[in-house]
């Protein structure tokens, strides 16, 4: 898949069934808190708090919500302070995971992260062992229906984009980092609505798992990590064919 991350596509596949919105607003509520306490709350000044706002709007949190997370963020309300973090590991079949996440409280996290791998045939390791296989790359993901794919592949090549992809369940374009942001800007003047916008980690190259034991293992692994309340982000570098994929659902 050119770039684009299959979790991502799995989770999204997924998500449509079993999306849990508590959990969703949790989500976006602490990376508003942050990144409007890292560099303010005024959206016209960060670009990265534009990015989450409109992350939230896409996922239909309530503006009172959004609101008073970025609040929390400039010291306007009291808040929980909460640090950024990343872990490193390994699934069952050589799969790499990079994950991001928001506590406050790292060594809890921490041991709750290494737990979840230990019992779910992974393993927790050092810092460095698996960043080196992604990259960062900014992703926009739009609905199959009710878009007109060649317009929307026209607005972002001319902004900056590097490709589009239809993955069968979403329409995902993709950018460089510096170009994140014109293409942001271009998709919101032509109307678009993506269903979320962000940077995230892409695998360099995939690990195709063939085995359905294994395939479930791996599965199992990146779900409990993902429901996680402290994760924000899960990325890796699985590929598991569509027929493999399809078997796995219809048996669940």
């Amino acid at each position: 898949m050119s770039g684009h991350s299959k979790w991502s596509s799995i989770k999204h596949k997924k998500g449509a069934a079993d999306a849990k919105r508590g959990k969703i607003f949790s989500r976006i509520s602490k990376e508003l808190t942050v990144v409007a306490k890292a560099a303010g709350g005024d959206p016209a000044m960060n670009p990265r708090l534009r990015t989450v706002i409109a992350n939230a709007k896409a996922a239909n949190m309530p503006a009172d919500n959004i609101e008073r997370a970025i609040k929390k963020g400039t010291g306007e309300l009291p808040g929980v302070t909460y640090e950024e973090v990343s872990y490193e590991g390994y699934a069952p079949g050589g799969v790499a995971i990079l994950i991001e996440a928001l506590t406050d409280n790292k060594n809890r996290t921490t041991a709750e992260i290494r737990t979840i791998f230990n019992r779910n045939n992974g393993n927790l390791a050092t810092n460095g062992s698996v960043a080196w296989q992604f990259h960062r790359q900014g992703q926009f993901t739009f609905p199959v229906e009710g878009i007109d794919e060649d317009r929307l592949l026209e607005i972002a090549l001319e902004a900056g984009a590097d490709d589009m992809e239809n993955t069968g369940d979403a329409l995902v374009v993709s950018t460089s980092v510096d170009a994140f942001g014109s293409v942001a800007e271009a998709i919101e003047k032509a109307e678009l609505s993506p269903e979320s916008q962000e940077i995230s980690w892409v695998a360099e190259n995939t690990i195709e798992v063939a085995d359905e034991k294994t395939a479930r293992q791996v599965l199992r692994l990146l779900e409990l990590l993902d429901d996680h309340d402290d994760i924000q982000n899960v990325s890796s570098n699985l590929d598991i064919s569509d027929e493999l994929m399809a078997q796995i659902s219809e048996e669940e």
